[in-house]
């Protein structure tokens, strides 16, 4: 027989099919591998031509001689290989055949994006709390999270009144999450396990864990007091110190001396205790005298008479650590402890105690009462979670301000503690900028005496970003 009549006779192909189904998940942009394997692909790449010769019956029988793509449009759903195979018909005699498979991309989402998906399936969940009555700790909290990407195996976050929860679909990614906050903030860790279903026969369970954590209730610039043996046991430090620093340890501060002290979250929660004022009730004061004593180390501890800024007919005598950073005329912020009553067992038994005197204001941070009053926007801004709030939370509008209060005075913070920065990713506001460099050709002077953030400390938002590509390809 002649070369053509073979060809019209034998067909080699037969048994392969013409057509096919290849699945994608829109999900995570995967392709289903047969058996049960989801692989990442672009199109006409390598790993698509493996997935799809993978899919054909019947190549086994047949030399695969070469294997290419067909130009397809991308929103076709369909993908088309052209094949050349051969394959022995008589003896001797090899026929060579090229022929087209068309593939049709079909949806269908993997068991990761499924569980993701659907929001409620989910093997491991890390419940973080705390209970105090602001929100700034939880926005720190935040920025560090992002900052260390620790959030990145997450299929949910979900935002409660005095908390948030983290949802996984492995436990291991928990456990990490859980490990991760245990270096970054001093908790408490409770873990729990609830039976889903079992399998008597495999001797198989399947089980939804929770890890509870909760967060020390002690946030920066609270005033704390120690009892007699645990201000013994740091270092012989005073009992009423301020809460400086909050990290995997609490740094607290001898207003008086400008010694300080670090207290491990495993000796707090041995013997808790709550804080004696919180940063809501700060007073703010008018600077009148500064009567620098001596440095020590960062410090400088100094006699301040300070006045109460809406009333000034009455001074007070205060012995603090601010004296490096105050000056006559400045503002400040601290605790008056004169007029207070408190119900904490600490402070009780050092008010009985003759050998202790308890000062009458304790002055905590410099303020920057103009910052308030300007209105401005910032050149910086932070980024944030992708989070739900709680379906069953309904939050009132009294809520709603209290947030937007605690977030103003997040970031007054960020402004005020360069340390603070330190620990987060600041970014540069694009559009704030613009503004400002059309109110500053409309101004003559800038007003000041607020602290601002160096543009060095900023870095780019990739988001606003454009690349431009010329005609040569060069970016």
């Amino acid at each position: 027989m002649c070369l053509n009549c073979i060809r019209a006779d034998v067909d080699i192909s037969e048994g392969i099919p013409k057509q096919a189904t290849v699945h994608f998940c829109k999900g995570c942009d995967r392709y289903l591998s047969p058996p049960n394997i989801w692989v990442p692909a672009e199109l006409e790449s390598r790993e698509l031509l493996a997935v799809c010769l993978k899919k054909l019956k019947g190549l086994q029988k047949v030399r695969l001689v070469d294997a290419s793509f067909i130009w397809t449009e991308p929103h076709s759903r369909r993908i088309k290989v052209k094949l050349t195979i051969q394959k022995e018909v008589f003896a001797s005699t090899i026929l060579q055949q090229v022929f087209v498979v068309e593939y049709i991309v079909a949806n269908q989402y993997c068991d990761a994006c499924t569980r993701v998906d659907a929001q409620l399936t989910w093997k491991a969940v890390c419940q973080i709390r705390q209970k105090v009555q602001h929100k700034r700790t939880f926005l720190w909290l935040e920025q560090v999270i992002l900052k260390h990407n620790a959030h990145r195996d997450t299929s949910n976050i979900q935002e409660f009144r005095d908390g948030l929860d983290f949802f996984y679909t492995s436990r291991n990614h928990c456990i990490k999450m859980v490990d991760f906050l245990q270096s970054v903030v001093p908790v408490k860790v409770k873990e729990s396990q609830e039976l889903i279903s079992s399998d008597i026969h495999a001797g198989t369970a399947d089980f939804k864990f929770t890890y509870s954590l909760e967060l020390i209730p002690i946030c920066k610039d609270d005033l704390v007091c120690l009892t007699k043996t645990m201000a013994r046991q740091l270092s012989n430090i005073s009992q009423l110190v301020i809460c400086t620093r909050v990290s995997n340890t609490l740094t607290l501060l001898d207003p008086t001396t400008g010694h300080h002290a670090e207290l491990r979250g495993s000796v707090y929660w041995d013997k808790p205790f709550p804080a004696l004022c919180e940063t809501k009730d700060l007073i703010e004061f008018y600077v009148i005298d500064v009567q620098f004593e001596h440095q020590y180390q960062k410090y400088g501890i100094a006699t301040i008479e300070v006045a109460k800024a809406q009333d000034l007919s009455q001074t007070f005598l205060v012995r603090s650590h601010l004296g490096h950073i105050l000056n006559p005329g400045d503002h400040c912020k601290g605790y008056q402890l004169s007029n207070s009553n408190f119900n904490h067992d600490n402070f009780e038994a050092l008010n009985a105690s003759k050998n202790h005197n308890i000062p009458d204001i304790v002055l905590v941070r410099k303020s920057y009462p103009n910052a308030r009053k300007k209105s401005r926007n910032r050149k910086w801004k932070l980024k944030s979670m992708a989070k739900t709030e709680d379906v069953e939370q309904i939050r009132t509008k009294q809520e709603k301000m209290q947030a937007e209060k605690d977030y103003e005075l997040f970031l007054r913070d960020i402004e005020e503690d360069p340390e603070l920065r330190g620990m987060m990713n600041i970014f540069k506001n694009t559009d704030a900028m613009e503004e400002d460099e059309v109110e500053m050709d409309d101004e003559d002077e800038p007003e000041a005496d607020f602290p601002e953030i160096n543009m060095d400390e900023l870095l780019d938002d990739m988001a606003d970003m454009h690349i431009d590509e010329d005609m040569d390809g060069d970016e």
